[in-house]
């Protein structure tokens, strides 16, 4: 900020005493993004000829305007100076263009075009056109679902994309805005889409009034979606069972069991139900523990002729262990095959969890083996169930146990549940147990979470084991995950809990690099650590550059304050 100050002073000064001398100005080039003004005059100081003022001024005001078009960083216009003395005019014009989006994703460019704040349709099309992307229906998925996209702008995104040759033009396309429209409560435009997608001769699916009818729901509008429900015919859908079933189970699933409730036995009189509409009824109020509740739906269920099946049960004995009636869930359970219906691994899995939340592992075990022994595959809602159980208690053994069971029935645990199990093991005991976790699931291809990472690099620094937080690092890295303020200091943390000193500053300069300025209280304990190997001088220059990338940290929160993204 000083250098640029001095600048100005020196341009002003001399732009102030005459225009033509400009002759005494040179101006030096640099990589930097900003040049130098070096003032020179001869030794005697004279004035120039003329003769030299007519043939230099319009060559040295072009390069005052480019001096002044990179230091302010704002784009000159070139226009045509014709010299009058001279028979032919020379036209100079440079247009430099500079790839700094090289390093964007192509989501992200696509992205970029909206923040030019374009006034247009046509404009917005074309400047998206030029983008220059293998335009694909999973960048369309990045760009809408991603980033802070107004609905304006995601339904202009759309109506480009849907016309470029790459993206097909049917309902799964179409499902993809409608689904980020409503889950960023663009309902409006969500609406508009739908309409939309019926005009272009597309008929909407299940799949689609669900994304319909939850963003209605989630957005506490109940009612909009009730009367969404009641003009289906004017979208091109049945009402029907199937489509009461996604309205009700939309309901449930965002604890609107009341208004479920009231919408059934609304509907019940006015159309043919099926089993799957009684199940979803006792499974919304099994998740309350309403016994009276479920026992009516289930009352009504009988009458018209259904017969209780596996997921009716399930929903029961759940909602009876949620009410504190384990004995009774015990009872059903057992009273399943008297009636001819053989119990199946949801609802194995639901007695189980009546077990956990009493914490009675020995019956949790029983019931495991039981449902082994029926010759019923456990899934890996069955596992995550006993594991996660077992860490809370912190029974280590028994989840690494059961943790190889799922690898040796090949079922792959997913990132999120990789996560569950990774974030207890470090928050008590030593890491070893969750590296032993990290390892096997990396073993067989599995893909690790960055908040996993940077949970292995916190306890893996705290206890010094350095070697295996470089490669957890290493390995982060190649998996495609970028370190941010936040990996770099458990890094450094590690390494100076061990003394090596000369990494720590190695990785400490490596972030500050990247524009990551650590903690102080990080680069505290690094200064205190090399003061103590009485290395004062390392210690200073390492002091030096924490200074200056505070400043720039300092100065790019005053630019983002103020609107500037620089």
């Amino acid at each position: 900020m000083a250098d640029l100050l001095h600048r100005l002073q020196v341009f002003s000064f001399n732009f102030n005493r005459t225009r033509y001398h400009f002759p005494y100005l040179t101006f030096t080039s640099s990589f930097i993004p900003f040049s130098t003004f070096e003032l020179r005059s001869d030794s005697q100081n004279t004035e120039p000829s003329v003769s030299q003022i007519n043939n230099r001024s319009d060559l040295d005001e072009r390069h005052v305007l480019s001096e002044l078009s990179d230091l302010f960083q704002f784009r000159r216009k070139t226009t045509e100076i014709s010299n009058l003395y001279k028979e032919d005019s020379v036209t100079v014009k440079q247009i430099e263009r500079r790839a700094v989006d090289a390093f964007l994703l192509p989501e992200e460019k696509l992205r970029g075009v909206f923040l030019q704040k374009l006034k247009g349709k046509t404009a917005i099309e074309n400047a998206l056109s030029n983008v220059g992307v293998n335009l694909s229906l999973e960048v369309v998925a990045n760009v809408v679902n991603r980033g802070n996209l107004g609905g304006e702008a995601m339904v202009t995104f759309f109506s480009w994309a849907i016309k470029q040759p790459g993206i097909p033009k049917d309902i799964d396309s179409y499902n993809i805005i409608v689904k980020a429209l409503g889950r960023r409560k663009f309902l409006k435009f969500m609406v508009e889409i739908l309409h939309e997608m019926v005009k272009e001769g597309l008929k909407p699916n299940l799949e689609t009034l669900a994304i319909v009818m939850d963003s209605f729901v989630a957005a506490r509008q109940i009612h909009r979606a009730k009367e969404m429900f009641e003009n289906l015919e004017g979208i091109g859908l049945i009402r029907d069972a199937e489509a009461l079933n996604v309205l009700l189970q939309c309901l449930c699933q965002r604890s609107h069991v009341g208004a479920a409730d009231s919408l059934f036995h609304e509907m019940g009189g006015k159309m043919k139900l099926n089993c799957m509409t009684y199940n979803i009824m006792i499974g919304g109020w099994s998740k309350y523990g309403r016994v009276s509740e479920m026992e009516r739906i289930l009352t009504s269920m009988v009458s018209n002729g259904f017969d209780p099946d596996c997921l009716t049960h399930s929903y029961l004995i759940e909602g009876l262990g949620r009410a504190g009636k384990t004995d009774d869930a015990v009872e059903i359970f057992d009273h399943m095959k008297e009636k001819g219906c053989a119990p199946d691994t949801r609802v194995y899995n639901a007695m189980i969890s009546n077990f956990i939340s009493i914490r009675n592992f020995d019956e949790c075990m029983k019931y495991y083996k039981g449902l082994l022994s029926d010759s019923c595959e456990p899934d890996l809602d069955t596992y995550t169930k006993l594991i996660t159980s077992f860490l809370k208690a912190r029974k280590v053994a028994d989840a690494l146990e059961m943790f190889d069971e799922i690898l040796d029935r090949g079922i792959v645990p997913t990132t999120g549940t990789v996560t569950s199990f990774i974030e207890p093991l470090c928050s008590f005991g030593p890491p070893h147990a969750a590296t032993i976790i990290y390892k096997k699931v990396r073993r067989i291809g599995g893909k690790i979470s960055l908040q996993a990472y940077k949970l292995l690099l916190m306890r893996l620094s705290r206890f010094g084991k350095c070697g295996m937080l470089l490669n957890v690092w290493d390995d982060m890295q190649e998996s495609g995950h970028t370190s941010d303020m936040e990996v770099y200091e458990y890094v450094i943390n590690g390494l100076c809990n061990i003394g090596h000193l000369e990494n720590a500053v190695l990785v400490m300069e490596e972030a500050l690099r990247k524009g990551f300025c650590p903690s102080r209280m990080i680069c505290s304990k690094l200064n205190n650590k090399l003061l103590a190997s009485n290395q004062v001088e390392k210690a200073y220059k390492l002091f030096l550059k924490i200074k200056d990338a505070r400043r720039h940290e300092n100065a790019r929160r005053y630019w983002r304050a103020n609107g500037w993204h620089f």
